[in-house]
């Protein structure tokens, strides 16, 4: 089973002295097109006001000092996995899974960066900051991205079933071309938005620490605090609704 994931507002600082290159990506052979966003990313913070990067961070009252403009060719990087510190991720605790489930993880993850990307669970990343929806001079990433790399996501994803944990923003950046599952989260009836994160989260550890290979699988995984009560296909995609109890 492969799973599409989405990045986080939040970052880990950790910056060990190991720099970005083709190998540590996922389609090196896209690894030049990846490096059109990053570069015009990086003169952008070489030229620009403190008050655009301001707007492109989401961060109010920045300081202007060399490290707010560092080169992402010149940060630290770390896995994917271990840079975004969002509330997905603090719930999947990777940290904390066995050995197997991290490698599960690592292999079959897909995270879609605004700013790299897709890229997998074990790719490495530096810290940055790009506000959700923020564009760069006007350049639409979720449109680059969508138009560069989606016939190699297609043939990554290959006749694996799929589980798409993504928010709703970061589909902009792949549109999935044959059957997939998906989670609806309810709490009193209602779907929810502020436990969907989390949950997330939660899901994508316990198909790790299972193992699920298919959807079959996926039906039958038992997850704390979670039952399912429906199930719906609208085309390729089929939504599990599960009440939060």
């Amino acid at each position: 089973m492969k799973i599409l994931f989405s990045p986080s507002e939040a970052k880990t600082a950790v910056s060990p002295n190991k720099f970005i290159d083709r190998n540590d990506f996922v389609f090196p052979n896209l690894y030049e097109k990846r490096c059109e966003i990053l570069k015009i990313y990086d003169d952008f913070l070489q030229t620009t006001t403190v008050e655009k990067i301001s707007k492109l961070f989401g961060v109010k009252k920045l300081t202007d000092e060399p490290s707010l403009r560092e080169s992402l060719f010149k940060k630290g990087a770390v896995k994917a996995v271990l840079r975004y510190d969002g509330v997905a991720y603090k719930h999947l605790d990777y940290r904390s899974l066995d050995s197997a489930a991290q490698e599960f993880i690592d292999k079959n993850t897909l995270i879609f960066s605004n700013l790299f990307g897709p890229v997998t669970a074990a790719d490495m990343l530096p810290e940055y900051k790009l506000k959700q929806g923020e564009r760069i001079n006007g350049l639409n990433l979720e449109e680059f991205y969508r138009q560069n790399f989606s016939d190699e996501i297609d043939e990554w994803l290959g006749d694996d079933d799929i589980l798409d944990l993504r928010a709703e923003f970061y589909e902009k950046f792949y549109r999935i071309r044959k059957p997939f599952a998906t989670f609806k989260f309810l709490k009193n009836g209602k779907v929810v938005s502020h436990y969907a994160k989390a949950y997330r989260g939660i899901v994508l550890r316990q198909v790790a620490k299972n193992q699920v290979k298919n959807f079959g699988e996926l039906c039958k995984m038992d997850i704390e605090n979670l039952r399912l009560i429906d199930a719906k296909k609208t085309g390729l995609k089929s939504e599990f609704l599960v009440q939060i109890v």
